[in-house]
């Protein structure tokens, strides 16, 4: 499989339609055809259903869409790293960041970091712990900021100042919203949402062996998502403090959970990786920055 025949078969699967990729390809439609029937019989498998104005694609051609997406992401990014080796002022940098509001401290790192780097670009990616490591773990990032310890048989970490706090998410007009602060009983019985890793791993831990107490409606691994179901009635949403706006305009509200109940959050990089020139210098700037 040639790089350049991955990208004709991802355009040709975002557009739904031959001629509209081949137009934006810049090539022939006999052409394109002919490449995708060539990349079948090279699988030896059918990789489009052929309609009379559209194509979609088979179970194989899902498959060969994730694969080749995850490669080019790889090769682009190879790409840019040598590119950065020549032009120290810049370079590109992907991270991977669960949600949380510590993530000012590389906000404020990279802030400076550009004073000194003009050219220097980040590219941030959305996830939970689990699936920014993933794509760490794949090399599709160069670091991940993660919301649990990491594993020091796979990783080298820095410490992130400051800690995220739990706390419940409901509407204002809510009877729990009278409270201070929200404690396990509080929670009985309530449709909750929450991450499925904060279920499993901190909020078990704070309710101990009341955890059989607590009903589970749904999850979600952003928090903004679970406040939009919890505004539509859907249930209370369990986690951090600041992701969600509660503001004195908005319909929700935050109480905090009693006993306190607080996360840490760390940028980890593989062992033994080769950085960029550039990823190189940030993780240094990392250093020096959250150390103060």
């Amino acid at each position: 499989m040639e790089i350049r025949v991955l990208r004709y078969f991802l355009e040709i699967a975002r557009a739904g339609n031959m001629s509209r990729a081949a137009e934006t390809l810049h090539v022939s439609q006999p052409t394109l055809s002919k490449q995708m029937k060539d990349l079948e019989e090279e699988l030896g498998k059918k990789l489009f259903r052929r309609g009379s104005t559209s194509l979609s694609l088979t179970d194989e051609g899902m498959l060969l869409r994730k694969r080749a997406e995850d490669i080019l992401d790889m090769v682009d990014k190879t790409a840019d790293e040598f590119k950065a080796l020549d032009d120290i002022a810049g370079g590109e940098v992907q991270i991977g960041c669960a949600e949380s509001y510590q993530l000012k401290y590389l906000a404020r790192t990279i802030q400076e970091f550009k004073k000194k780097y003009p050219l220097f670009r980040y590219h941030l990616t959305s996830g939970n712990t689990e699936q920014v490591a993933e794509r760490l773990d794949r090399g599709l990032i160069d670091f991940a900021v993660i919301a649990e310890p990491p594993n020091l048989s796979k990783y080298n970490y820095l410490e992130v100042p400051g800690v995220d706090r739990w706390g419940l998410v409901m509407k204002k007009d809510d009877p729990l919203a009278s409270k201070e602060s929200i404690r396990v009983g509080d929670l009985a019985g309530l449709p909750l949402i929450c991450s499925a890793q904060g279920m499993k791993f901190d909020i078990s831990r704070w309710c101990g062996e009341k955890a059989d107490t607590l009903n589970l409606s749904g999850t979600v691994n952003l928090a903004y998502n679970g406040s939009v179901f919890v505004k539509e009635g859907l249930g209370y949403l369990l986690t951090f403090d600041h992701l969600v706006d509660t503001s004195p305009t908005s319909d929700l509200c935050f109480r905090p959970l009693e006993p306190p109940l607080e996360t840490k959050i760390y940028v980890i990089w593989k062992k033994y990786q080769v950085f960029s020139p550039i990823a190189e210098l940030l993780l240094d700037e990392l250093k020096m920055q959250l150390a103060r």
